[in-house]
């Protein structure tokens, strides 16, 4: 049963993982006719539609105490992360997006480590390490011009991994009490008011009358909204309380190769550099998971 239950969880991260991977090419589709602050807004006002009615019905069981730290959760780990991501691909294509992301696991320790009294088992660490060299590994390579090519827009994706850490942590150590969906439609339902105020107040009505095109733009952030925000978010949290914040956040390590993926279909190169990065990649996922499973 427990072996089953190894696999299931396995499977979902990989599902989260294609998800996921695909949000980035989706982003850079929506910000051809939107602005950053558009996308960001109408990522997270479709996630909080789509799933109000179970966030009504599942704020009747939550204490004050746990509506509190589901706000802070909406914040950090959802409204947010999406205007950091959006206004970091007007300047990074999206598989060079996708890589940074996987700096999430990283941060998942540090924040674990400084914050939540989380020890760093040996094994773990070593496939972290592992998978931060392969993605360093595929920043490079997804840069024209190697290091020097790396702007300062790349940090406003790591300042999204660091906030992710947290968020992970937050959920498993004090909100554990609480069922996946609970904490997904709720932080999101809360998320909704400050992304339609946030979306008004820009020039999204003019661009609907003017541009036609702007209708595919909110039709494909719209799908991100709704399956890569409020369905995978549910997994996400699911896959937190039944394994732990480091394998869950494991899924970031996979996105970046879905998300090369993409790049390619969409016109990008990939070179053995990106190859090399991918390997990497696995191999950290495969040591952090695998090895600390057979220690514990």
């Amino acid at each position: 049963m427990l072996k089953n239950s190894r696999y299931f969880a396995l499977m979902l991260l990989l599902i989260l993982s294609l998800i996921w991977g695909s949000s980035f090419i989706m982003i850079k589709k929506g910000l051809e006719s939107l602005s950053a602050i558009q996308v960001g807004a109408l990522r997270i006002i479709a996630a909080s539609l789509v799933i109000s009615p179970i966030a009504f019905f599942k704020l009747k069981g939550l204490s004050r105490k746990q509506l509190g730290l589901l706000l802070i959760i909406g914040i950090v780990g959802s409204l947010i992360p999406a205007f950091l991501f959006a206004i970091a691909q007007t300047e990074l294509p999206s598989a060079f997006t996708g890589v940074l992301n996987a700096l999430t696991p990283l941060f998942v320790i540090l924040m674990g480590a400084l914050f939540f009294q989380k020890k760093i088992v040996k094994s773990t660490a070593i496939g972290i390490v592992i998978g931060f060299i392969g993605t360093s590994v595929l920043i490079v390579g997804s840069s024209k011009d190697g290091l020097a090519g790396i702007n300062a827009y790349a940090f406003l994706v790591v300042l999204a991994t660091i906030m992710y850490g947290i968020n992970l942590n937050t959920i498993k150590y004090f909100l554990a009490e609480v069922n996946a969906i609970a904490i997904t439609s709720v932080s999101l339902l809360f998320m909704g008011p400050f992304a339609i105020v946030i979306l008004l107040n820009t020039d999204i009505l003019l661009r609907i009358q003017e541009n036609p095109e702007v209708i595919n733009g909110i039709y494909y952030i719209s799908v991100l909204g709704v399956v890569g925000t409020a369905i995978a978010l549910i997994v996400f949290n699911y896959l937190v309380k039944i394994t732990d914040p480091v394998f869950t956040s494991s899924v970031t390590y996979i996105i970046p190769i879905v998300a090369i993926l993409w790049g390619v279909w969409d016109g990008e190169q990939l070179r053995l550099i990106h190859y090399l990065g991918i390997a990497l990649i696995l191999l950290g996922v495969w040591i952090a998971n695998r090895l600390s499973k057979g220690r514990k």
